[in-house]
C-alpha cells in the first residue's frame, strides 16, 4: 500500500488545461499553497492531446486569451490547435507554474476523510491529504455515443478519436451531430472524402465566424441583454446565409443561444456545392448502408459520432456525484452546500472563449478560498442562504457572467459578512467522511 503524504495545508488542482492553468495562476498570485496534477505528458489539456490537427478556435483570440497574458500579435483572429497549445505552454512558463505541476499523474479516487481533509489516491498507488480539491478535469473526454440500431459493416468512431484528414480521405463519411466538431469534420470530409453526409436529429443555427471582417464573438458588449445579442446574431445569419430553406434544411426548433452555438461558414457553402448532403436522424444501420427516418438510404464507409461528451467525475464516490444532465448541481458555479473543500470548475459552456472569463473569475475564486478558511460551513451553504439556486443549464452568456463577477467583487465585503453570519447561525460543521471502495467492499 502506498504511503500517505500529508499536504493538508495545500489545495490540489486537478488538470492543467485552460481552466486549471488559470486557477493555478490566480492561486499563486494570491499566495495560496497548491499542488497541480495532470494525466497527460504536458500542459494544455484538450489543446495538447484532444483535438484534431486542423482545428481552430471558434470564438476569437481576443475573447479566448487570458487578459493578463495576451496572445502573440502575429496570431490570426482564429488561432490553430498548434498555436493554442503553444500559447498555453508559454502561459505556464511566463507565470512559473510548471514547478507545481506533476505530469503523467492520474487520480483514481477522491474522498472526504476526518478533520475536513480530502484523501486523493493516484494510479501509481500513493495517497495524499489536501485541505481542498479543485476539479478542472474538463468536459471533452468522456465520449457520448448515440444509440444506433442494426449492424454496420464499416467503421464507427467518436469525434474524439478523429485526428487527421487522412482518416477521411477517399471514404464515404457520415457525421452525426450539428455541433462545431461535427461541422468541422463534415467540411473536412467534403474536401478529402469521396462523400460527406451530415445527419442532424434537429437542425441548428449556423452562425458565421466573422461578419464584415470582425469575429462575431467580438461584437457582443457587456451592456447587451441576451435578447439584443440574439436579434443581432439572427440578423447576421440572415444577411450571411439567408434561410435554412435555401440549403434544403429544416428551420431549427429552438431559439438562438438556447443550445450551444455552432459557428461555421463551411457547411452551408459545401451544401450549396453538393459536397455535403444533409440527412435527417438515423433509423437503422443495414450493413454498408444507413437508413434514415425519411426512408432514404446512403452507402457509407465511416460513421463519425460527433455527439458530445458526458460531464464526468469517475474518481468521486457516489455520494458526491452531483451531475444532472449536463449541469453540476453546485452553487455559484463551483460550491457544494453539504461539503467544503471540493470545487467544480470549468464544467459549464459559455459562449465565447474561456480565457477572459478565467482572468475575471480566478482572482475572485482565490478570495473565496481564503474566505472559506475563515468559516466552518461550506461556502455553498452561504450562497444557498443568500437565495442562489442550483443551475438549470450548462450554457451561459459571458456578458451576464462578467456583470455578475463585477457585482460580486463590489459586494464582497457584504458576502464576507453574510458568510460569518451564516457560520454562527448553522453552528459547528464537519464534512461527513466517506469510505473508500475497499472499505465498501469489505462491508458488503
Amino acid at each position: 500500500m502506498g504511503k500517505t503524504v500529508d499536504t493538508r495545508h495545500k489545495q490540489l488542482i486537478l488538470g492543467a488545461g485552460f481552466v486549471g492553468l488559470g486557477v493555478a495562476q490566480s492561486l499563486k498570485a494570491a499566495g495560496i499553497a497548491y499542488d497541480q496534477v495532470d494525466a497527460s505528458d504536458d500542459v494544455g489539456g484538450n489543446w495538447h492531446h484532444g483535438v484534431y490537427t486542423t482545428a481552430h478556435i471558434i470564438s476569437s483570440k481576443r475573447v479566448t486569451e487570458f487578459t493578463q497574458w495576451p496572445m502573440p500579435a502575429d496570431y490570426p483572429p482564429f488561432p490553430s490547435a498548434q498555436q493554442m497549445e503553444r500559447y498555453l505552454q508559454q502561459f505556464a512558463d511566463h507565470f512559473d507554474l510548471r514547478d507545481s505541476i506533476q505530469l503523467r499523474c492520474r487520480v483514481s479516487a477522491i474522498r472526504p476523510v476526518e478533520n475536513n481533509l480530502w484523501e486523493v489516491r493516484f494510479e501509481q498507488g500513493n495517497r495524499r491529504l489536501y485541505k481542498g480539491v479543485i476539479l478542472c478535469n474538463g468536459h471533452h473526454w468522456c465520449r457520448r455515443y448515440p444509440e444506433l440500431v442494426g449492424e454496420f459493416g464499416g467503421e464507427i468512431l467518436h469525434s474524439k478519436d478523429y485526428h487527421h484528414p487522412d482518416q477521411l480521405r477517399g471514404r464515404r463519411v457520415l457525421v452525426i451531430g450539428g455541433g462545431n466538431s461535427a461541422c468541422d469534420i463534415a467540411a473536412e470530409a467534403a474536401r478529402v472524402g469521396a462523400k460527406s453526409s451530415l445527419s442532424l436529429r434537429e437542425s441548428v443555427w449556423f452562425i458565421p465566424k466573422s461578419f464584415a471582417g470582425v469575429p462575431v464573438a467580438n461584437l457582443a458588449r457587456p451592456w447587451m441583454p441576451q435578447w439584443l445579442q440574439r436579434l443581432m446574431v439572427y440578423g447576421i445569419i440572415r444577411l450571411t446565409f439567408g434561410t435554412h430553406a435555401s440549403y434544403g434544411l429544416p428551420k431549427p426548433r429552438h431559439r438562438i443561444f438556447e443550445k450551444h452555438p455552432t459557428l461555421n461558414n463551411e457547411v452551408p457553402y459545401y451544401i450549396q456545392h453538393g459536397r455535403i448532403d444533409y440527412r435527417p436522424e438515423i433509423e437503422r444501420l443495414e450493413g454498408d448502408r444507413v437508413r434514415f427516418v425519411d426512408g432514404s438510404t446512403a452507402a457509407i464507409d465511416l460513421i463519425v459520432c460527433a455527439t458530445g461528451y458526458h460531464v464526468a467525475y469517475p474518481f468521486l464516490p457516489p455520494a458526491l456525484q452531483r451531475v444532472k444532465g449536463a449541469t453540476v448541481q453546485c452553487y455559484a458555479g463551483a460550491f457544494l452546500a453539504d461539503y467544503k473543500g471540493l470545487y467544480f470548475m470549468g464544467w459549464g459552456q459559455a459562449r465565447g472563449g474561456v480565457g477572459s472569463l478565467m482572468a475575471a473569475y480566478g482572482p475572485i475564486f482565490a478570495q473565496l478560498l481564503q474566505l472559506q478558511d475563515q468559516i466552518q460551513i461550506p461556502l455553498g451553504l452561504v450562497f444557498k442562504d443568500l437565495g442562489l439556486s442550483l443551475p438549470k443549464t450548462h450554457l451561459a452568456d459571458p456578458q451576464v457572467v462578467f456583470r455578475q463577477l463585477r457585482l460580486l467583487l463590489w459586494a464582497f465585503p457584504f458576502l464576507a459578512w453574510k458568510a460569518r453570519q451564516s457560520d454562527r447561525q448553522h453552528g459547528p460543521f464537519e464534512n461527513q467522511p466517506l469510505p473508500s471502495e475497499a472499505e465498501v467492499e469489505l462491508s458488503a
